[in-house]
């Protein structure tokens, strides 16, 4: 009884679920000019999201053109 819904491989599906989070961020970030490093914060739902909006409009930001 108990637990919260992971089986018994709830830290290996939580450690797949982040990496799966992250790596698309790491790699995606540097070519946005942000350092990849701050892609471990997209763990956190509201940061991810952050992340996407601040990368979809990147250029508005810069003062760049579309």
């Amino acid at each position: 009884m108990g637990g919260y819904g992971f089986g018994g491989g709830g830290l290996l599906w939580l450690l797949i679920m982040g990496a799966l989070v992250v790596v698309p961020f790491w790699r995606l970030l540097p070519r946005y000019g942000i350092p990849n490093w701050v892609a471990i914060f997209a763990i956190f739902p509201l940061f991810a999201l952050i992340l996407l909006w601040v990368i979809a409009f990147k250029d508005k930001i810069d003062g760049g053109t579309a």
